[in-house]
């Protein structure tokens, strides 16, 4: 009896925890970091950070840095004491896909994480959207709405400010199916649009990206995590392939 009624009770507590588990929320059955339940193997999930190393990874365009680095299983961009640096990126081209990561930010700092970045231009942002990682309480200076974190940088602002103070871990989904894109923070869907329509040409025309003929035209490219003086920690990168 005792034990029909502990199936029960666990039974229960499982529906909970998954009646209360929304789109892009950190797993509640995943206590350690950077490692897959065996669920997500076995739905096509692949780690791109193992915690230890950067072997899914290498500097854009292969050039020097010496501002990014491993500590207690978090891969951290540096603020200080930095004399090259250098975005991220994979070494490998996604065109639609599904990839959730945690991170945080130091007081004041600023990154992203770039996709569909081509190797043709200066640097990644000149080709790459950019789902916007930022300080939005401690930012030295007024943010516009499409700064603030969540955000399809200087496109799409967020619907709704979902993200967490400095130094505290965020949850990020980014969802690339085609043309469709989803970005979700702490589980609170805050941008949903499609590339390439009438919309997303005006926007790209008469805002920032105006003079950047190659932003965000590829259907295929490299994932960046931008190195914008440092300041930033990740860790828990996934992707699936869509």
């Amino acid at each position: 009896m005792h034990k029909k009624i502990t199936t029960i009770a666990l039974a229960a507590t499982i529906i909970l925890l998954v009646s209360f588990f929304k789109p892009g929320d950190k797993n509640p059955f995943q206590n350690s970091d950077n490692v897959l339940t065996a669920a997500e193997k076995n739905s096509g999930w692949a780690l791109l950070f193992d915690g230890k190393t950067t072997d899914k990874w290498r500097t854009y365009k292969n050039l020097p840095d010496d501002s990014w680095e491993i500590v207690n299983g978090e891969l951290h961009c540096k603020q200080e004491g930095v004399t090259k640096r250098s975005d991220l990126v994979t070494k490998e081209n996604y065109a639609s896909f599904e990839l959730q990561f945690d991170w945080k930010v130091a007081k004041g700092a600023n990154s992203g994480l770039l996709y569909h970045v081509l190797e043709t231009q200066e640097s990644s942002y000149q080709t790459g959207p950019e789902y916007q990682l930022i300080d939005d309480l401690g930012y030295p200076g007024k943010l516009e709405d499409w700064q603030k974190s969540g955000a399809d940088y200087a496109m799409h602002p967020p619907l709704k400010i979902a993200s967490k103070p400095a130094g505290e871990y965020n949850h990020t989904r980014l969802l690339v199916n085609g043309a469709h894109v989803e970005h979700w923070l702490n589980g609170v869907k805050v941008a949903d649009f499609s590339a390439w329509t009438p919309e997303w040409e005006k926007l790209k025309s008469t805002g920032k990206w105006k003079d950047y003929p190659e932003y965000g035209k590829a259907k295929s490219g490299l994932i960046a995590l931008q190195d914008h003086g440092g300041g930033i920690w990740f860790k828990n990168i996934k992707i699936k392939k869509l």
